[in-house]
């Protein structure tokens, strides 16, 4: 670890894995903090930021192509999301999806706003006519200046399917409809093991000086993009950080249901457990650090018993300030496993 985010004339490169609407606030406030730290002359940051997004929570609905986590993302990072609902753009209206509902079609229980339709159906026509998903996302992405690159996890179709005991279903619709109600028996992404990351996605990990995973659902938002394969190699070979945030605080989520996709995995809903799941990378994990809230102090100690470094920081991203505050202590605990490396040299 090379202590470059600690310099104040570095470009550093930061890669964050992200998925849901807890990765886009995390993502805008990584963004704020690089702009805080190395601001550029055109109030962007000198920082170079990739976004590798989930697209396990892709789907075919009516005929078109949906990528609600990279819409998400692309919503919070242009400012044009619905912070009331959590999801989708500002200022929306329903009257397409009144009438495709009139007519029978889609999902009664899913409702795809109008200006939300309009990214559906650029992408749809992207992809028939040939574009890859990598292609499109850049295109839709170019609409804002969004301060970052993006990059989905692949270019493969890989939705994610839950088992129930009721059958097997689109997480979207176990998700949606169901709340997260039905028991899940399991997950799984159909293809996903002959898949490959998207062009562009290994370079940015191996060239990355810190990787913050985003406190996402680490189950269905950061386990789809893990299950690509080439990508967790790439994060446990490269030479940067890699830095996690719990999406626990005090035994139940920050946001959703991610305490019913733990238990389908049989992990508790509780910050050491996530971060055990993913393990510290002197023990063939993925972490070196893994940051737990102030109502988690009590499980630093085991957590860095397992070889991880476990900041204890406030977690809650409430505005623009908290969510900077967070992507800036996340950042700051590069220079804490620094120090850990040093000593430990200095001790052999």
């Amino acid at each position: 670890m090379t202590g470059v985010l600690d310099v104040a004339a570095g470009s550093p490169r930061i890669v964050v894995l992200a998925g849901g609407v807890g990765g886009s606030k995390f993502v805008v406030g990584v963004r704020e903090a690089a702009r805080r730290r190395w601001p550029d002359a055109a109030g962007g940051t000198r920082a170079e930021i990739t976004v590798i997004a989930n697209t396990g929570d892709d789907l075919w609905l009516s005929g078109l192509r949906l990528q609600p986590d990279v819409d998400s993302m692309i919503y919070a990072l242009a400012g044009v999301n619905d912070t009331e609902r959590g999801w989708g753009r500002a200022g929306e209206s329903e009257r397409v999806a009144a009438e495709l509902h009139a007519w029978g079609a889609g999902w009664p229980w899913f409702t795809l706003g109008d200006l939300d339709l309009g990214a559906h159906i650029a992408r749809t026509g992207w992809l028939r006519d040939g574009a890859s998903v990598t292609e499109v996302v850049d295109r839709l992405a170019s609409r804002w200046p969004l301060g970052v690159g993006l990059l989905p996890m692949t270019d493969a179709e890989v939705d994610t399917h839950v088992t129930t005991a009721q059958g097997r279903m689109h997480f979207q619709e176990w998700w949606t409809r169901h709340r997260a109600a039905l028991p899940a028996l399991g997950f799984d992404w159909p293809g996903i093991a002959q898949s490959e990351p998207a062009p562009g996605v290994v370079d940015a990990l191996a060239a990355a000086d810190v990787i913050l995973f985003a406190p996402s659902n680490p189950v269905v938002s950061l386990g789809p993009i893990l299950a690509v394969p080439g990508i967790a190699a790439a994060v446990r070979a490269t030479a940067g950080a890699v830095v996690g945030v719990s999406p626990i605080i005090a035994g139940a989520p920050v946001r959703g249901m991610a305490d019913a996709c733990l238990a389908a995995v049989g992990l508790p809903a509780a910050a050491d457990a996530v971060g055990r799941h993913y393990g510290a990378r002197s023990a063939g994990g993925l972490l070196d650090a893994w940051l737990i809230a102030e109502e988690d102090a009590s499980l630093a100690e085991g957590l860095e018993a397992t070889g991880l470094c476990a900041p204890v920081r406030p977690l809650w991203m409430r505005d623009l300030d908290s969510a900077a505050a967070l992507a800036t202590a996340a950042l700051d605990s590069t220079a804490a496993l620094d120090s850990i490396a040093l000593g430990a040299h200095q001790r052999s």
